[in-house]
C-alpha cells in the first residue's frame, strides 16, 4: 500500500512538471507575442517621434494596413480627366493623406513591421547609392519569386556581383544595336494589321485597344531577342508569367496575415505551382537545347541573342561555370518579365500622351520623317539616336506614368542613420516615385503637366537634382535593361508615327491602376487614322 501510494506521488510529480514546462512555454511565447506585437511598435514609434518623425498610430497586428486599404477601396471608382496625370489619390491615396498630415518622411506599419516612407529625394538618394549593403532588398514573398526568380532584382552582395558580370555583356549597347531589326520587324507586322484594318475602313480610320497589342508586341520582341529560334517557346513562358502576375498581385492583396498563406495547397497556390513548373521546365529545354547545339558544332558559340550572350560569359575562359542552372534559369524570368511588361506600359502611356497632346505628336512626326526616312526606308540604330524629341517624350512618359509607383529597402544587416535618421534594424524604407515625380521643388511648379522639354539637356539637368528620374533606378542597382526599353520604345513609336495619326478614343476612360505595374484600368482604344504613304 506504502508504494502504492508512492507511485502516485510521482506520477502526480511528472504531470506537475509538464505543466509546470507547458506553463513555461506558454509565458514565454506570450511575452514574445507582447513584445512583437505591443512593446516594440510602442518602442521603435516613440523612437521615432523623438526625432520628429511621426505618422499614423500602430493597431494591433494588423498595423495601418487595413486603413490603407480601405482608404484605396473608398477611391478605386475614381476617374481622371484626360488632362490631369495626379493618380496619386486614386492609387496612393494613403500615402498623400498622411504625407499632407505628417510631411514627406513618416512612419507606417506593415503589420507589426516598422515602415519608413521616404518622400526626401536627398534620403533615396543616400538609399539607392549605397554600396556597404546597409539597405537590402526585402525578401520576396513566393508569388513573386515564382514570377520573376531569384535574379539581379533580388540578389544581394557578392551573388549579385556575380549575376551582373555574367548578365551585363548581353546588354551592352553595341549588341543591342545588333537587336534592333528584330525590334523593328516585330513591330512591322503589328503595325502591317493596323494598316489593312484601316485601309478596309471606308474613312480609313480604325479603334484599336494599344494596350493589349503593345503587351503582345513586347512579348514577341522580348521571346526572339532573349531565345532566337526559340522564340515560340519563348511565348509559351510568356502566357505563363501573364497569368503568375495575376496571382502574384491577388496574393499580395488577400491573406496577407494569414501565416503560412502562400504555401498552403489552395487552388491558387496549386495553379502557381504548376505554372512554375511549367516556365522552369521549358527553359531548361531551351537551353539545354542551347548547350547542346554549341557543344556539336565544337566552336563554343551559344548565339548572339540575350541568352546565347549570357551562357557565353557564363561559360567563361576555363570553362568554370559561374552560375548554376537555377540561377541562369532566375534571370530568364527576370529579364523576360521585365523586358516585355514594362516596355509595354511605356508604349501605351506614350500613346495616351501623344493622343491627348497632338501637337507634340505632330513634333514628332516631323522629327521621325527627317531621322528615319519614309515608311519604306528600314529603321536603323544610328537613325534612333537621333530622336532627340522622341527620346524627351519617353522620358516624360517614365516621370508621369512610370511602370513601378513604390519600390522598397530594408535595414536588413543593422541599425542605420539616414540623413540625420536613426532607423533600426528590421525597417522597410519605402520610396514612392510616383510622389517624387511630382515634387514641385525637384521639378518645378510644371511638376504635375507634361512638358517634354524639360529633358532637352538630358535627364542628368531635368530637375534640381541630376538623379531625379527614378523610373529605372539610380546607383549601382539601377535597371540594367534600360537601353534595351528605350531602344524597343524608340523604334516602335518611330514606326507608328510614319503610319499613322491618333488620338485617344472617345470611350477611353482615364483610371491608372497599378496591378504590380501601372496601367489603364479599362485598357487605352485609340483611334488610328493612316497617313498617306
Amino acid at each position: 500500500m506504502l508504494g502504492m501510494g508512492g507511485s502516485g506521488d510521482s506520477g502526480g510529480g511528472a504531470v506537475l512538471l509538464v505543466a509546470v514546462a507547458l506553463a513555461a512555454v506558454a509565458a514565454t511565447w506570450l511575452w514574445a507575442a507582447l513584445a512583437r506585437l505591443v512593446w516594440r511598435p510602442y518602442a521603435v514609434a516613440r523612437a521615432f517621434a523623438r526625432q520628429g518623425v511621426r505618422g499614423p498610430p500602430y493597431r494591433l497586428y494588423f498595423g495601418n494596413s487595413r486603413e490603407s486599404n480601405s482608404m484605396r477601396a473608398a477611391t478605386s471608382g475614381l476617374t481622371l480627366d484626360r488632362s490631369s496625370h495626379d493618380f496619386i489619390p486614386r492609387v496612393m491615396p494613403q500615402h498623400r493623406a498622411w504625407t499632407s498630415l505628417y510631411g514627406k518622411v513618416f512612419l507606417l506599419w506593415n503589420g507589426t513591421s516598422p515602415a519608413l516612407c521616404v518622400g526626401s529625394y536627398d534620403m533615396v538618394k543616400r538609399i539607392l547609392s549605397d554600396k556597404a549593403g546597409l539597405y537590402g532588398k526585402p525578401d520576396p514573398p513566393p508569388s513573386i519569386l515564382a514570377l520573376m526568380g531569384m535574379g539581379l532584382v533580388f540578389t544581394e552582395g557578392d551573388d549579385w556581383a556575380r549575376h551582373r558580370r555574367v548578365v551585363n555583356p548581353a546588354f551592352a549597347m553595341d549588341k543591342l544595336k545588333l537587336m534592333t531589326g528584330a525590334m523593328a520587324a516585330c513591330a512591322g507586322e503589328v503595325i502591317r494589321s493596323w494598316e489593312s484594318r484601316a485601309a478596309a475602313a471606308t474613312t480609313g480610320e480604325v479603334t484599336v485597344e494599344v494596350g493589349h497589342q503593345f503587351t503582345e508586341l513586347t512579348a514577341d520582341v522580348i521571346s526572339h531577342t532573349a531565345f532566337g529560334s526559340s522564340y515560340k517557346q519563348g511565348k509559351e513562358v510568356f502566357l505563363a508569367q501573364r497569368e503568375l502576375q495575376f496571382i502574384a498581385f491577388t496574393s499580395l492583396n488577400t491573406n496577407r496575415f494569414v501565416p503560412g498563406a502562400q504555401y498552403a495547397p489552395t487552388k491558387s497556390n496549386l495553379r502557381r505551382w504548376r505554372l512554375e513548373r511549367k516556365v522552369r521546365d521549358t527553359l531548361v529545354s531551351i537551353i539545354d537545347e542551347r548547350m547542346a547545339a554549341a557543344k556539336e558544332e565544337g566552336s563554343g558559340g551559344y548565339g548572339r541573342d540575350l541568352l546565347g550572350l549570357m551562357l557565353e560569359a557564363n561559360a567563361g575562359e576555363d570553362g568554370n561555370r559561374a552560375m548554376s542552372m537555377d540561377e541562369i534559369i532566375d534571370e530568364c524570368k527576370t529579364f523576360f518579365f521585365a523586358g516585355h511588361d514594362t516596355t509595354s506600359h511605356l508604349l501605351t502611356w506614350a500613346m495616351f500622351l501623344l493622343g491627348t497632346h497632338p501637337e507634340w505628336q505632330q513634333r514628332l512626326r516631323e522629327e521621325v520623317l527627317r531621322e528615319c526616312g519614309g515608311a519604306d526606308t528600314p529603321i536603323t540604330p544610328d537613325a534612333l539616336t537621333k530622336l532627340k524629341l522622341v527620346t524627351m517624350v519617353l522620358y516624360e512618359t517614365l516621370r508621369l506614368y512610370g511602370a513601378v509607383t513604390l519600390v522598397a529597402r530594408m535595414t536588413k544587416k543593422a541599425d542605420a542613420e539616414l540623413c540625420g535618421v536613426k532607423v533600426p534594424k528590421g525597417t522597410l524604407l519605402l520610396i514612392p516615385i510616383a510622389m517624387l515625380h511630382r515634387d514641385e521643388e525637384m521639378w518645378g511648379p510644371d511638376a504635375g503637366e507634361f512638358n517634354p522639354l524639360r529633358f532637352r539637356d538630358g535627364v542628368g539637368r531635368a530637375a534640381a537634382q541630376p538623379s531625379a528620374l527614378l523610373a529605372f533606378s539610380v546607383g549601382p542597382r539601377s535597371c540594367i535593361g534600360q537601353d534595351f526599353a528605350m531602344l524597343e520604345a524608340k523604334a516602335t513609336m518611330a514606326l507608328i508615327l510614319r503610319r499613322f495619326a491618333f488620338e485617344v478614343a472617345p470611350e477611353y476612360v482615364h483610371a491608372p491602376a497599378d496591378f504590380l505595374t501601372l496601367q489603364p484600368m479599362q485598357g487605352l482604344p485609340i483611334v488610328l487614322k493612316l497617313l498617306d504613304p
